[in-house]
């Protein structure tokens, strides 16, 4: 179905969750530039602009990381298990025995995007190491979490059946 690599790997999943990914990035990300901007125009306007430099550098990732961690843990808990991302996408996280992903689990497969260089680490060791199931990223082992697809992304919908003959 999907291109698979000698190993296995199906490379589409990933490449949906990376799709995913993206579209739910930019969306936790309005928040944070919104914040962002207020907290570094209140630094700037107060006359501290050397502080207002080392904000530039440090702030905008940690509050983009926690409202990133934020958005991910509680939409995949009550949004049954996808973010707006993964349901375009038609992907669902859920326990390996199929279950509801839980609120403790989603914030520890989650935990890594706090910091874009952990989640790449994150995802290059799902990728480059993986283990029974290999839709799973280093947290998602670590927290029991899978990402399945429900439906192939894209796809067009299945057409009607077509009409009843007109009785005679």
């Amino acid at each position: 179905m999907g291109a698979e690599s000698s190993s296995g790997l199906d490379l589409n999943h990933w490449l949906y969750r990376l799709i995913a990914y993206i579209i739910d990035s930019i969306i936790a990300g309005i928040p944070a530039y919104i914040i962002y901007y207020v907290v570094i125009l209140s630094v700037i306007y107060s006359g501290a602009i050397f502080f207002a430099w080392w904000l530039f550098w440090l702030l905008l990732p940690l509050i983009f990381g926690i409202i990133e961690v934020l958005y991910f843990v509680i939409l995949e808990v009550s949004f049954g298990g996808a973010t707006v991302g993964k349901k375009v996408l038609g992907l669902q996280v859920q326990m390996v025995n199929g279950s509801k992903v839980t609120f403790d689990k989603s914030f520890i497969r989650n935990i890594s995007k706090i910091l874009w260089f952990f989640l790449i680490i994150d995802w290059l060791v799902g990728v480059a190491m993986p283990g029974r199931d290999r839709r799973q990223k280093y947290t998602d082992r670590i927290a029991g979490t899978t990402v399945v697809s429900l439906r192939q992304p894209f796809a067009a919908a299945t057409p009607p059946p077509p009409p009843p003959p007109p009785p005679s």
